[in-house]
């Protein structure tokens, strides 16, 4: 049975007394720690700090991105080898942000989930469409499009080696939200995406739900049979509504 996992992603928010702050609220909370998994994708600068606090815990880290380049003359990048050599187990590619306002390409997110998992890196890789697209009915055209340039790295062994967060771009930060029958629509597409090149990859493939999670929404999102936990943006940076949401997690029966 898969594993539910709640990510945090601070994206570019939080000094180092928020990361303590942070990140001792969910140690001193009392979580199963091992179900959900919970990961803190902090700034680079918060890295060593998370690591600081959680390294004798289950808790998890891992970078915000990172360059397709091992290393080399790339002013400002990060590379796989740095995050592992924090401490990180995961990181994020492709996130929404990094497609808009940073111009990632479909290609260009595919050199970084290689990258990370070359490095020994979980990627967390993130798809999904924006509301001219949704309104347009291109939902499942435009997850085709992303996971086609990720299927090639499904399957590192006998695991799938990355895992999927579906992020409907028309709720991220906005207050909206995929009713969960909708969310479970589509995750229930990109897990028959996978399932096309391998059903028991397909089974095993964790694929989070990342449009606005709240604390009064969790709950109902992770009781759907294929989403397996929650990218969770802005709520992350409120530990009391953070929690809640890993407590809807904890109280799922799947995985652990």
């Amino acid at each position: 049975m898969r594993q539910i996992m709640v990510a945090a992603n601070w994206k570019m928010n939080g000094l180092s007394a928020d990361a303590v702050h942070l990140t001792r609220a969910i140690l001193d909370a009392g979580l199963d720690p091992t179900h959900p998994e919970v990961v803190i994708f902090p700034p680079y600068t918060l890295l060593h700090v998370v690591a600081q606090e959680a390294k004798a815990s289950a808790l998890r880290w891992g970078g915000q991105n990172l360059f397709w380049e091992p290393s080399g003359a790339f002013t400002g990048e990060i590379s796989g080898a740095m995050l592992r050599d924090l401490g990180c187990r995961y990181v994020l590619v492709g996130h929404s942000e990094r497609r808009q306002i940073f111009a990632e390409s479909d290609a260009d997110v595919a050199r970084k989930l290689k990258a990370a998992q070359v490095a020994g890196l979980i990627p967390v890789v993130c798809v999904g469409e924006t509301e001219q697209e949704r309104l347009a009915g291109e939902t499942e055209a435009v997850l085709q499009r992303q996971m086609k340039h990720i299927l090639p790295y499904v399957g590192i062994g006998a695991q799938p080696g990355l895992v999927i967060a579906y992020e409907p771009i028309w709720a991220i930060g906005t207050g909206q939200t995929a009713s969960p029958e909708e969310a479970q629509q589509v995750h229930a597409f990109l897990r028959g995406l996978v399932a096309g090149q391998s059903e028991a990859l397909a089974s095993r493939l964790m694929i989070l739900y990342g449009g606005s999670v709240k604390g009064n929404n969790a709950a109902a999102l992770f009781a759907q049979a294929d989403i397996d936990g929650g990218l969770v943006g802005g709520a992350s940076l409120q530990a009391g509504e953070f929690l809640q949401i890993c407590r809807a997690a904890e109280a799922n029966g799947r995985g652990g």
